[in-house]
Formats: C-alpha cells, sequence, structure tokens
C-alpha cells in the first residue's frame, strides 16, 4: 500500500493509501511517527501506525473536554467512545486518571458540594446524579458523609424562594408540594418544612 499525506486545515494532517482517504491526525502526532509520501507500507505497518495516531486522537480529546469541565471516569470514556476505539479511549482515561487529571473522589466532592449549596438537590436526587455519572456507590456514600444534609431546611429555602409566588396561585400549595416531590424530597420533609414554616410566621 502506497501512504501519502496532505496537509489539512488548521494542524491535520490528512492520509492516504493507495490514493484512497484513511485516516486525520495532526502534525505533533505526525511528526513524532512521520513516513515519507510515497512509502509502501504493508498491513502491519499501517495498523501499528493506526493505534500511536488513535490513542494521540483520544489524549487530545481528553484534553479537550477537560478543559472545559470535570467528568468522572465513566463519562470521560462514554464521551471518548464517540469517536475512538476502545483501547485508545482506556489507555487515555489511564493517562489522565495517572497524571492525577482524573479523579472521581474528588470530582465525587465537587458535584455533591455544587448540587447541594447551589442546585439544592435533595439527598435521594443527588445519589441519582452520582450514580448517573458512573461514580462508584462506595464513593458516593463515603463523601456525602462529609456533609450535613438537612432536606427539611432546603425545603424552607425553596419554599421561601423559588416557590413563594407559586404558593398565591390556585392550590398552590398542592403544586409546590408536587414540585418538591419531583425533586426528590419525601411528603415527610415537605410536610416539616410547610410546618416550620408556619409556626414561625405565626
Amino acid at each position: 500500500m502506497i501512504l501519502t499525506h496532505q496537509k489539512g486545515r488548521g494542524t491535520k494532517v490528512h492520509l492516504f493509501l493507495d490514493g484512497e482517504y484513511a485516516a486525520t491526525t495532526d502534525e505533533n502526532c505526525w511528526l513524532d511517527n512521520y513516513i515519507s509520501n510515497g512509502t509502501d507500507i504493508d498491513d502491519e505497518q499501517w495498523q501499528a501506525l493506526l493505534v500511536k495516531i488513535n490513542y494521540k486522537k483520544a489524549l487530545n480529546k481528553c484534553a479537550d473536554y477537560l478543559s472545559r469541565r470535570d467528568y468522572s471516569v465513566k463519562e470521560l470514556k462514554t464521551k471518548l467512545l464517540k469517536s475512538v476505539d476502545e483501547v485508545s479511549a482506556q489507555k487515555a482515561v489511564d493517562r489522565y486518571i495517572e497524571a492525577g487529571y482524573l479523579n472521581d473522589e474528588k470530582y465525587c466532592q465537587m458535584l455533591i458540594e455544587y448540587l447541594l449549596r447551589v442546585k439544592r438537590f435533595s439527598l435521594s436526587n443527588i445519589k441519582q446524579e452520582c450514580f448517573k455519572r458512573g461514580i462508584d456507590r462506595e464513593i458516593v456514600e463515603d463523601k456525602l458523609s462529609d456533609f450535613e444534609i438537612d432536606n427539611v431546611s432546603t425545603v424552607i429555602e425553596l419554599i421561601k424562594t423559588k416557590y413563594a409566588s407559586k404558593l398565591n396561585q390556585e392550590n398552590g400549595k398542592e403544586k409546590v408540594i408536587a414540585a418538591l416531590q419531583r425533586k426528590g424530597f419525601y411528603y415527610s420533609d415537605i410536610k416539616s418544612a410547610f410546618y416550620r414554616i408556619e409556626e414561625y410566621d405565626e
């Protein structure tokens, strides 16, 4: 097979086998694995080159995704698998774990704090969100033990802020209760929150 290459847009380099498009890499990867234009290579050599190209692509994707926000290990690998193969994705993820850029324990800690302080999630919804992102149950339970979570206080705050105007509508209280239950709060906690508010207001 005759391998040729052609510069693409930006830093891209397109590779061709016998004149047919075969793969795209970047200039850095191509410089590290350069093969002269018109070189005759066999399938084994091509597959070895492809492994290096795909691994570099997976590393670049990791860097790009993690520059935008934090991810759990499972989240990042799932995202990588949309554009690279399983082996390359796993190798890249392992490299980033080793370098300390991927850490489910740290990620879980930050996620719980965000869901609790900013999103005002219930305990059950916090767990659900963590599990959805592929964080191990033991890690979630361990990190949750670091927080004092008072669902009733959270419900009181939500009622007084987010749902205050809704209470003045027809069947307002029932609508608020339903909305809070959809957010994962237990009816007993919602009932206690309303009781505290009514007692305080009186």
